[in-house]
Parts: C-alpha cells; sequence; structure tokens
C-alpha cells in the first residue's frame, strides 16, 4: 500500500536541498511517495536523481507553476523492472513509431516506463504491450543499427544527419513563419504565437548543438578512441559525461515543450479551409521538422548518451 510524506523545499537553506531530499527519497520504502513543493521547477533535481538512484522512481508532477511545483516522487519495487519508452524505441525502430502514434514520448519522456506513461495519458498498457508483441514476431527487416554503432560514430552520424538538417530547415521555419503570420496572423492569431515559438527554437537549437559539437561529442569521441586503445580514462573539465548529459537533457525537453505547444496551436497540423500555399508549407515543414527532432533527441537520449554513460564508468574502474 502507498503512503505519503511531504517537503516544503523552500524552508531549506539552498545548500541542503538536494542532500535532504535524497535523504527523504532513501528513507522511502517501496511504493512510498515523497511529495515536495518548490518554488520554481525541480527538473534538475530529478535528472541528478535519475544518475544517482536509477531508474527506479516514479515522477509526477501535481501543480506545475507558477507560483508553486509540486512533485510526487514514488520509490518503485526493486523486483519490477518494465521497459522504458527509451529502450523500447531503442530496440527497434518500429515500436518508436508504435509508440509516436499512440502519443507517447519516447524523446524526452523516454526514462518513463512504459505503464507509467500509458497511465499518464489514459491508455490501455496492456494493448500497447500486446501491439508492441507482435512487432517482435516479425523480422526488423532493414533498419539503422544504431544500437551497435560505436558512440564516436553515432555522434558523427547525428551532426551530419540532424544538426546539418535542423540548420537548414530553421531558416526556412523563421522566414515562412514571419511570411504567413504577417499575412493571416489577424484571422489566426496563433499564427503569431507559432512565429515567436519558432524563434525561440531557433535560438535554442544554433546554441545547443554548438554545445555538443564543442564539448559532449569530442569528449565522447575521445573516451571511444582511449577505450579502442585500451587506455585508462582522462579527467575531463566537466568532472563526468553525466554533467552535461544533463545540461542537454534539459534543453532537449525545452524544445520538445515549444514543439508539442506548436501541435497544440496548430490542432495537430490541420489547416484552415482558407489555407494559401505557403500556409499549407509551414505546416507540412513544421510536422517533418518535429518528426526529425524526436528521432533526433531519440538517438542522443536513449542510444548514444547511456552508451556514453556506461563506457565512461566502465573505463573508471580499470
Amino acid at each position: 500500500m502507498s503512503t505519503e510524506n511531504s517537503l516544503d523545499v523552500t524552508l531549506l537553506e539552498p545548500r541542503l536541498k538536494h542532500p535532504t531530499i535524497f535523504d527523504r527519497y532513501d528513507q522511502l520504502l517501496e511504493l512510498e511517495t515523497l511529495t515536495i513543493h518548490n518554488d520554481h521547477d525541480p527538473k534538475p533535481l530529478y535528472y541528478q536523481l535519475l544518475a544517482e538512484r536509477g531508474n527506479g522512481f516514479s515522477w509526477e508532477y501535481l501543480e506545475k507553476g507558477p507560483i508553486w511545483w509540486i512533485v510526487a516522487i514514488t520509490k518503485n519495487a526493486p523486483n519490477t523492472k518494465d521497459p522504458t519508452l527509451g529502450e523500447l524505441a531503442a530496440s527497434d525502430m518500429r515500436k518508436a513509431l508504435l509508440l509516436r502514434k499512440n502519443g507517447l514520448d519516447f524523446c524526452c519522456g523516454g526514462k518513463k516506463t512504459l505503464k507509467n506513461a500509458c497511465a499518464e495519458k489514459g491508455i490501455d498498457s496492456a494493448r500497447i504491450e500486446e501491439e508492441l508483441s507482435q512487432i517482435d514476431l516479425v523480422g526488423k527487416g532493414k533498419q539503422h543499427p544504431f544500437q551497435e554503432w560505436k558512440p564516436d560514430f553515432l555522434a558523427d552520424y547525428i551532426v551530419n544527419t540532424h544538426h546539418h538538417y535542423v540548420r537548414n530547415r530553421l531558416p526556412e521555419l523563421r522566414s515562412l513563419s514571419e511570411k504567413v503570420a504577417k499575412r493571416h496572423g489577424e484571422q489566426h492569431p496563433e499564427l503569431l504565437t507559432i512565429q515567436e515559438l519558432i524563434k525561440d527554437i531557433n535560438t535554442e537549437m544554433q546554441s545547443h548543438m554548438v554545445k555538443e559539437e564543442m564539448v559532449l561529442f569530442p569528449y565522447v569521441k575521445a573516451l571511444t578512441l582511449q577505450k579502442n586503445l585500451d587506455q585508462t580514462q582522462f579527467g575531463c573539465q566537466f568532472g563526468t559525461v553525466q554533467n552535461p548529459i544533463n545540461m542537454m537533457e534539459m534543453e532537449h525537453e525545452v524544445v520538445g515543450e515549444h514543439l508539442q505547444e506548436i501541435r497544440n496551436l496548430t490542432k495537430n497540423f490541420t489547416l484552415p479551409a482558407s489555407a494559401c500555399k505557403s500556409y499549407q508549407l509551414l505546416y507540412a515543414v513544421l510536422e517533418e521538422f518535429e518528426e526529425d527532432l524526436h528521432m533526433h533527441v531519440h538517438l542522443e537520449n536513449n542510444i548514444l548518451f547511456p552508451k556514453a554513460l556506461a563506457m565512461e564508468k566502465a573505463m573508471s574502474k580499470n
């Protein structure tokens, strides 16, 4: 039976906040819940808890601003190992497509278990599990074997495929959104919001990709080289690869939220009857951009980053 206790984090000194939360979490028995109250989004805590305690908890927002952020953290039973959305998507792209079709976010939400994600969406998890099991009965066919690729090769693939795509598409999206908003914004004010969201996505992604290409990916490639040469791990300026990974995952989530807001504003990219050719093109490119970004984030969050963490951990033991 689940029991609950709460903690008002705002009453704690800043230096004591995370240690106190970790101490309270460690005292939880299986299926017990700790509810934390904070005056800002505690998402960094989520990533730290995940890194240091593993995927043994569920994280549910009970309230999400603007004054209070209330989160229920429940310790899962240790003998249950439900697959996460990210693990399922990484194992077979057909499963990724099935999750996407059912509105299950395997990119930014990839660390949620299938059961938890289905419960949040009001989806019958047994139905999804049955459809996933049917996929296992059929050969995979031709798929990129992302899981088998070495981290350095995968990092290069992400840059050459997805970073290249983003850099090519964003100028087109900005230009199109400005044109369509100027012409149709009075009748469809959501277009003005979409235009601003695309500007925000552009700012976030340009900075994000530079950080990956200049900091994180070179370290991952250097780690891979050291491993290939059977050498021990070397030091880095950020302590552990977990730190930049946490930052990248948080930035993925910000952009993902912007794209979800665009999807909501466009009613799943449903065009009005009066939409001109530019209007139609804008929605088509937005949907294509969203699909590419989901794959982009999936490859990083669910495949590249876990590989890098595992490699660093294994080398640090040598």
